[in-house]
């Protein structure tokens, strides 16, 4: 049996989301399946009843992919309630290239996407910056306030 992965994020702003984790992650928004205009479009003939489509719900794209398909797939989802008490499960966007990198280029590059990231909408929580052990990280929240590390 084939399994795949995806990632779902609870949200309030589902198009807020699709554009800061595209810009995150490099990914692109999902574009409808079979040459629908939208993806309200598909659900509704497909047959899903106009009544369980909340307002708004796939007039933009839900879900975002990875363009060079290795990545999973993310669809955020609407939930009326905003976001409460720390999250459970977190992404780390591992960007500096491992141990093997020198630690001055690891945290050069950290801080170039967090700053990229900043820049989109993000939030800086906290810095771990601890050269004796070899290691800088930082924890941002999305515009969401959902926790992400980028090392």
């Amino acid at each position: 049996m084939e399994m795949t992965l995806q990632l779902t994020i609870d949200c309030t702003d589902v198009h807020r989301l699709v554009v800061f984790w595209s810009e995150a992650l490099g990914y692109v928004p999902e574009p409808p399946p079979g040459g629908h205009a939208t993806w309200r479009e598909y659900w509704t003939a497909t047959g899903v009843p106009e009544e369980e489509l909340p307002v708004g719900a796939g007039d933009t794209p839900e879900s975002i992919v990875d363009p060079a398909g290795r990545g999973p797939r993310v669809w955020f989802q609407q939930v009326p309630e905003p976001k409460a008490g720390k999250n459970r499960l977190h992404l780390d966007l591992k960007v500096g290239g491992g141990r093997d990198v020198p630690l001055a280029i690891r945290t050069q590059r950290v801080t170039t996407t967090v700053e990229r990231l900043i820049e989109a909408g993000a939030g800086v929580v906290r810095t771990t910056d601890e050269p004796n052990m070899g290691h800088y990280a930082v924890v941002l929240q999305d515009p969401e306030g959902n926790e992400f590390c980028v090392v």
